[in-house]
């Protein structure tokens, strides 16, 4: 009954805001919010998941592969569960009711009806593209499920738990594999699937290229190359229950020609995995890292932007009774989707930079309150967006502290008045969703005494944004690879109590 940030998006929508009445915090308490509890990853270099708050307990995961649960109020630790590779996605949590009809499906449960009866089920994904389901209160392993056997495949997006399934994006780091002039690239393609919540069983899967990858030719070296490939998806899946559909944001082709599929935003029918339509935003995006090096053999001849969607479509409902998906690409554009008209473009933003940065400009997400959008920026700076037309309601120019790398990758949250965001530099802020002034900041760049007596620094957030439940902010610090190669490994509690 405690208020909850469950999963990626604060709810299917994927929106990040959290009602006034779940968040309990007050306008005059956001100025005095101050540090309450340290927690230290032990062997982390990176705090890659985002904080998942339920029942008291946050849900965490990071590289090292460890999840763990931790007691909100103090910082202490229930269990950690080591996965078999790091854990970057949002944590969803969810009953474990019907358990005895899982045991039919499933007879090599790993733990026994007993022991998982009316206990919550933690979900969550790895960098080996493995899914599992372990037990909320103690942290046995109910199931896992390999969702893709490619060995690139990885799970990045967070799974989202409706009506008693798990749906799971897969996306992947064959990308990066082309670099090697030697790599048969590519075979990868990215999909959606709807498992059962209690058994890990698999109700459909829908790849977002639908060919299988064929043999196309040789590269300069003569390694054999094959298309389609890519699309990989990165976002978790927003769900749609007055239209029974799931929406995606998808990636670039690894091969030319471009899938139409690919830099498109896609609706599957829920309990079918069904396309029900697909809009590409943008065309002929084949794209991998080695158009980045020298060795550029597998580099696609006409090669793309690289302007994947990495972050969830919002779904949001307008006063005159029209919804939109407002969906936020790399490009810096940022797009409104109708659903009621097979993802009709209603508006489309003017490019936020130009170019954007090599690492994209509009990443991991924004957040919507139902009157506007909010987004942070790679190249600085957080914006906020009208709903019904796209025009610029107010952008925020946020200097990064002294000597650190600015801008705003990670995705940010909002509660009611209010969006919060943390930085590359390191530094976590509330600004007012009025005018976009901060009016609270704490500097996580530094070491931090912990509850647990583990040394810890905090850094850049990068991907996962901060929660927000029961009077408590709750932030990982230490993304890898921004500020000059020193990464964190530490979750941050602040409060105003």
């Amino acid at each position: 009954s405690k208020p909850a940030w469950n999963g990626w998006g604060a709810g299917i929508s994927n929106s990040r805001m959290q009602s006034g009445a779940a968040a309990k915090l007050t306008d005059a308490q956001i100025p005095n919010l101050k540090l309450k509890w340290a927690f230290g990853f032990p062997g982390a270099n990176a705090v890659y998941g985002q904080p998942t708050v339920v029942a008291g307990r946050v849900f965490v995961g990071v590289d090292s592969g460890y999840v763990y649960s931790i007691d909100a109020a103090t910082g202490c630790v229930y269990w950690s569960f080591r996965a078999d590779d790091g854990v970057r996605s949002a944590v969803s949590v969810g009953q474990s009711r019907d358990f005895p009809r899982a045991r039919s499906f499933a007879p090599t449960l790993t733990v026994t009806t007993e022991m998982a009866r009316d206990q919550g089920l933690v979900y969550f994904g790895d960098l080996k593209a493995n899914v599992y389901a372990v037990n909320a209160t103690t942290g046995a392993q109910v199931w896992k499920v390999h969702m893709d056997p490619h060995p690139s495949a990885r799970i990045t997006g967070a799974t989202q738990l409706f009506e008693d399934k798990l749906y799971v994006p897969v996306a992947s780091l064959e990308e990066a594999a082309a670099v090697d002039p030697n790599y048969q690239c590519c075979t990868f393609r990215g999909s959606v699937s709807a498992l059962d919540a209690f058994t890990g069983r698999k109700i459909w899967q829908t790849y977002i290229i639908p060919d299988a990858p064929k043999a196309v030719g040789r590269n300069a070296k003569g390694t054999q190359l094959f298309a389609p490939s890519g699309a990989g998806v990165w976002n978790a899946p927003t769900i749609d229950p007055k239209r029974r559909a799931l929406y995606v944001g998808t990636g670039d082709a690894y091969s030319e020609p471009a899938a139409k599929t690919t830099d498109s935003i896609m609706a599957l029918a829920l309990d079918t995995g069904k396309v029900l339509w697909s809009v590409q935003d943008t065309a002929n995006d084949a794209w991998v890292v080695a158009c980045l090096r020298d060795t550029k053999e597998n580099c696609p001849k006409d090669a793309g932007p690289d302007y994947d969607f990495g972050s969830s479509p919002m779904l949001v409902d307008l006063r005159n009774g029209k919804s939109l998906l407002i969906c936020a690409q790399k490009s810096g554009y940022v797009y409104a989707h109708d659903p009621d008209q097979k993802g009709k473009l209603i508006w489309k933003t003017a490019n936020f930079s130009k170019p954007p940065e090599a690492t994209g400009q509009t990443v991991w997400g924004g957040t919507t309150d139902n009157s506007a959008a909010y987004f942070g920026l790679n190249s600085g700076g957080i914006v906020s967006l009208a709903l019904d037309n796209g025009e610029r309601r107010w952008f925020s120019d946020i200097k990064p502290a002294q000597g650190r790398k600015g801008g705003h990758d990670a995705a940010i949250s909002s509660i009611p008045g209010y969006v919060i965001s943390g930085g590359w530099d390191g530094v976590l802020r509330i600004l007012s969703t009025r005018d976009g002034k901060v009016v609270w900041s704490f500097d996580m760049a530094k070491e931090f005494k912990t509850v647990n007596g583990i040394t810890a620094k905090g850094g850049s957030m990068g991907s996962a944004g901060p929660t927000i439940a029961d009077g408590m902010i709750f932030a990982g610090a230490g993304y890898p690879g921004v500020q000059n190669g020193v990464n964190g490994n530490v979750l941050l509690a602040f409060s105003a109590q």
